[in-house]
This record gives C-alpha cells, sequence and structure tokens, in this order.
C-alpha cells in the first residue's frame, strides 16, 4: 500500500472516531438538557417556599405605596386553574428577548417567578398604580360582586399574594384564574415588568 493510500485510510478512520465522538456528545448534551429541565421544574416547583419571604397586598389609597403583611401559608385551599395541560411554563420577556419573569402553572395554582437578576422594587412604578390596582384589585373586586349575589362561591373568587425579600418582588402567587383572565394577567404582567425594568436601567 502506498504512502498516499495509507494516509488516506488514516484520515477516513480519524473523520469516522470523530463523528462517532459528536454523535456522542449530542447525545449527552441532550440527556444534560433534560436533567437540567427536570431540576428546573423541581426548583420552581419548591421555590415559592424559600424562608425569610413576606406578603405583600395592594394598599386602597391612591399611591405607589405597598402594604406589607405577613403570610402563614403560601398553599391555595381551593384553587380552580383550568389550562389545556396539567403543568406549563409560560416566559415573560421584554421586546428585546430578555428574560423578565416565567409563568409557572399547574392545576392547582399560577405562579410568577420574577427574574432574581433584575430588582423588581416594589415600590417601582407601574407596579402598585397599574398591576395590582387596576388589574388585581379590579379582578378582586368583580368576583366579590359575584359572590355578594350568589353567582360564584366565595372559595372560587379571583386571589393573590405577592411574596418579597426586602423590597423586591420575588413571586406573584395568583389563585382561580380562568383561560381568559390568563391571557389578560400575562400581557398586563409582562408590560408592567417590562415597564419596571427599563426605569431600573435610566440613569440617576
Amino acid at each position: 500500500m502506498s504512502a498516499e493510500s495509507e494516509k488516506l485510510k488514516m484520515l477516513i478512520g480519524f473523520k469516522n472516531r470523530l463523528e462517532k465522538k459528536i454523535s456522542d456528545l449530542e447525545v449527552e448534551l441532550q440527556e444534560m438538557k433534560m436533567t437540567s429541565e427536570i431540576i428546573n421544574s423541581i426548583l420552581i416547583e419548591k421555590g415559592f417556599k424559600r424562608g425569610n419571604i413576606k406578603a405583600i397586598v395592594s394598599s386602597p389609597k391612591e399611591s405607589e405605596t405597598v402594604k406589607k403583611v405577613s403570610i402563614s401559608n403560601l398553599e391555595p385551599k381551593a384553587p380552580v386553574f383550568h389550562s389545556k395541560e396539567p403543568e406549563s411554563v409560560i416566559p415573560l420577556k421584554t421586546k428585546n428577548g430578555e428574560s423578565l419573569a416565567i409563568i409557572y402553572v399547574n392545576k392547582q395554582v399560577l405562579h410568577v417567578l420574577l427574574d432574581e437578576t433584575k430588582k423588581f422594587d416594589a415600590n417601582t412604578p407601574p407596579f402598585g398604580s397599574f398591576l395590582v390596582k387596576r388589574v388585581f384589585m379590579k379582578m378582586k373586586q368583580k368576583d366579590e360582586e359575584l359572590a355578594k349575589s350568589g353567582m360564584l362561591p366565595p372559595d372560587k373568587m379571583f386571589a393573590y399574594d405577592i411574596a418579597i425579600e426586602g423590597e423586591l418582588i420575588r413571586e406573584i402567587i395568583i389563585k382561580n384564574v380562568d383561560e381568559n383572565r390568563l391571557k389578560d394577567l400575562r400581557s398586563s404582567i409582562e408590560w408592567t415588568l417590562e415597564k419596571m425594568y427599563e426605569k431600573t436601567k435610566e440613569p440617576i
């Protein structure tokens, strides 16, 4: 066998080993991605049980101030959420594709987990004035009226808790949400968080 043929044979062998290595790495990458997704799901499910967290609710006054109250248990008692899938994760992003939060939905409760790399202060507009007062409180008031008229059981009323650490919003827990409200909530929360994020980037 000539030296040229021997060289070609070696190159072919090397190419085959390289392709096999690439294939093995692709399989390993897929396995790592699947493992990461499983771990992420577990972290998301357990994340709202972090310690040293308080809940906040909106103040009825016309201001951006958010009133803080202690919360003993964030677990829902009788939530009603109907989704097409048992559970799903909905990413919330800026127009430029930057992560703001994720909405984690299962049969019992909806969790909005904010991106902890960004500082979402509870006192930053338009969180209190728009999202809490004009979205959350309006939905709550509407259900309260329906409950008073006997058209809605009290335990099926829209409810929300907002968990913070210090002044930073970490999570929003929303109960008793139907499909139509989910669409409104998704767009309202995403818009609010983007506006808040823009304010953190404004020069002082």
